[in-house]
This record gives structure tokens, sequence and C-alpha cells, in this order.
């Protein structure tokens, strides 16, 4: 089974508490019904940066990656099934789907 990386890119924040307790309950019933398919939960994502090839440093990485998840999937397409459970779809967000290439 590979393992698939899950980017967030947008999706909008809670304005209240009620919004908020209902968000962190959608997502966890979402990591709930995955079951063992989730390898890293991951986080959202603070301040960003880009370092280009010659070392600078610029402000704010351009993507608008919000976060991430790890998934454990048979194939690209399971993953991508997996994914359209995601909150973060009902936020206004959306989720770029990666297969992991094992190195070491």
């Amino acid at each position: 089974m590979a393992k698939y990386l899950l980017a967030y890119k947008g999706g909008g924040m809670a304005d209240s508490d009620a919004e908020r307790e209902a968000a962190m309950a959608a997502w966890g019933n979402w990591f709930g019904s995955l079951g063992q398919a989730v390898a890293d939960p991951g986080n959202p994502f603070g301040p960003s940066s880009t370092v280009a090839a010659g070392g600078s440093v610029n402000g704010g990485a351009p993507s608008g990656l919000t976060g991430y998840t790890v998934l454990s999937a048979d194939s690209l397409a399971a993953a991508n099934e997996l994914a359209k459970g995601c909150p973060i779809l009902d936020a206004g967000g959306s989720i770029e789907v990666y297969e992991t290439v094992a190195m070491m």
C-alpha cells in the first residue's frame, strides 16, 4: 500500500465558537471514517516563505497551501475517493493528492 499526501488549499476559518466546534466535529468524523488509512493526520500550516535556488528568501509561498494529511491507499484513485469526504471541501477549499515515492 502506498502513501498519499493530501495538500489542502484554501478553505475558510470558522467565525464563531459554534462554527469552530462543528468544523472540528466534521474533521473528527472524517478522520474516524478513514480508520487505518490515516498514516499522519497532519496539521494546518502557519506563515510561509519561499527559498529560491540562489538562496534568496521571499515572504509567503505562492501556492496557497493551508495544511496536509498523509493517507495509505491502494492507488491514486482510491486516495482521491478518500479525499472526497474531507471537510475542507465544504469550506470552499480544494485538495491536491500526491503519491509519495519511498526513497529510503
